[in-house]
């Protein structure tokens, strides 16, 4: 079974900020493959769904929202290993980027955090990097010292239809990613959005 890990915020404060990008494409993945509730921890909320046809060549997929606040998302992680066990070939993280322009995505086999203090969470709990992790570029801050300030906020007007598609498409990787792997998700998913493009 796949696990796909979007990352974000609990509660209503956060719901609609950059930060919780990830939990957006939870929402279409779980319309898509009518999730339904699959279990609830301390520290998580999965639902269960699946994708493709029925029987055995679907995909069974459990999407975890982590209800820890991001800093902490490893202990989901943890929690979740603790009941189930985790392959990392069989992860898949979802997170915002602030270093990407709005609605381009990264989808890469391993690497860094970048920063990400999720993805550093989760680093901390599984012990390597070697799980893939799917960008959703939100944006930059206007400076360094904006940053934290700016993922805290919503997606202004003009930025709805551009953020929209960004869901959309990184639902569809996510179902990529599942149906053929990582490298041929990579190699669709990965193109830098135009600058015209996000701005219209």
């Amino acid at each position: 079974m796949r696990l796909v890990v979007g990352l974000g915020n609990p509660g209503e404060r956060y719901a609609r900020t950059r930060h919780n990008v990830a939990w957006r494409v939870l929402d279409e993945l779980a319309a898509r493959g009518n999730a339904q509730p699959a279990e609830a921890g301390a520290t998580f909320r999965a639902r269960g769904a699946r994708y493709g046809p029925a029987g055995p060549g679907g995909q069974e997929v459990v999407l975890l929202a982590p209800l820890t606040f991001m800093n902490a998302s490893g202990e989901a992680i943890q929690e979740w290993q603790d009941r189930h066990g985790l392959d990392a070939g069989e992860l898949l993280v979802v997170s915002d980027d602030v270093y990407l322009p709005l609605g381009t995505l990264r989808l890469r086999a391993g690497g860094s955090s970048g920063g990400h203090r999720g993805l550093e969470s989760i680093e901390s709990t599984v012990g390597h990097r070697d799980y893939a992790r799917l960008r959703v570029g939100v944006g930059a801050a206007e400076s360094s010292e904006a940053l934290k300030e700016h993922v805290l906020e919503e997606f202004a007007p003009e930025e709805m239809p551009a953020l929209e598609e960004a869901i959309r498409r990184a639902a569809d990787a996510v179902e990529c990613w599942l149906a053929e792997g990582t490298l041929a998700a990579m190699n669709r998913f990965n193109r830098r959005v135009r600058r015209e493009e996000s701005e219209s």
